[in-house]
């Protein structure tokens, strides 16, 4: 799909008036339409998800090539990494991309409103929108690890708590910080691309960029700077929650464990009893005794509370 920006009600945006062309998932006789008018190669997806820098910010014809993989997401549906290309001329600005992305989205709907707009102004204005963008998801991710931290650092926590529910919520929250982490990958990866980007197009366009525009492209660098300074403080809570989770469930565990410990070693010594006076021998006095069965059954009951009571005291149980 093409479009053609800034349009506005009543005026019909053509290739030859348009300030920014946009390329949804093209076909051939789009890009061959974009090439004709402009000159200008159209970047393949193949070339647009190629990870080397060489590949990914160039110069060629007096335009900038550049491309980033941004992120589509939805809710909680899995984000979809979405390679991205831009070509960025003094004349015409190019996007390239293969689904809807929220950023361009809102940069479209404020270009309808404008009189003008000229290529390089587009182009950083979706470069503020998507650094935006990331930061929304960033926000996003950080209430999520607020939740999972106060689950798990919670003070309320009843003492009598079954182990199951508690595993089962403690394993759910894992995989939901583990699916953070590797968002964390993704938007960190991603600022990386966007920073790059404005800092070739400050070094290679300096001749025709405006010097307000370069001001704004090295506000937009600062602000990527400090997103992913809080991104890595982001990906050290998640490991934080990870341990913590998984040191919680070996303590459950093991508590569970330290019963199970205490009520075999307990049970040894009344079966002992038991079986030595199971046992079908002829000479044994205690058969003749007219206490002999409740004596037996006190020494089952002794045994069985002297080891609690020495546990106890060893502050084991």
């Amino acid at each position: 799909m093409l479009g053609a920006y800034p349009s506005r009600p009543g005026e019909i945006t053509t290739l030859n008036n348009a300030a920014w062309i946009d390329l949804i998932d093209p076909t051939d006789s789009e890009r061959s339409a974009f090439e004709q008018a402009f000159g200008l190669r159209v970047p393949t997806k193949e070339q647009i998800v190629e990870i080397e820098t060489t590949s990914r910010l160039r110069l060629a014809n007096d335009a900038l090539y550049l491309t980033a993989p941004l992120i589509f997401a939805n809710n909680d549906d899995p984000w979809i990494v979405v390679p991205t290309g831009f070509v960025l001329a003094k004349n015409i600005l190019l996007t390239v991309r293969f689904a809807k992305l929220a950023a361009f989205d809102a940069v479209i709907a404020e270009l309808g409103a404008s009189a003008q707009c000229a290529p390089s102004v587009a182009f950083v204005r979706l470069l503020e929108a998507m650094v935006d963008r990331m930061a929304d998801l960033l926000e996003t991710s950080a209430r999520d690890l607020d939740d999972a931290s106060h689950f798990i650092f919670r003070h309320d926590a009843p003492p009598g708590r079954r182990l199951t529910g508690e595993t089962t919520q403690l394993r759910s929250l894992m995989l939901r910080t583990g699916r953070t982490s590797e968002r964390m990958a993704r938007i960190h990866y991603t600022l990386v691309c966007l920073d790059r980007m404005g800092k070739f197009t400050i070094e290679r366009a300096r001749d025709w960029l405006a010097p307000d525009l370069s001001k704004r492209l090295q506000t937009v660098s600062s602000d990527i700077a400090s997103l992913i300074h809080f991104a890595e403080g982001l990906v050290s809570r998640i490991q934080l929650l990870q341990d913590a989770a998984t040191a919680i469930i070996n303590i459950d565990q093991n508590d569970v464990i330290k019963v199970l410990t205490v009520a075999s070693v307990v049970g040894i010594p009344p079966i002992l009893v038991v079986g030595i006076y199971g046992m079908n021998f002829k000479n044994m006095p205690e058969l003749d005794w007219t206490w002999g069965y409740p004596y037996a059954l006190a020494l089952v009951v002794i045994s069985t509370v002297l080891p609690l009571i020495w546990f106890k005291l060893k502050g084991w149980i």
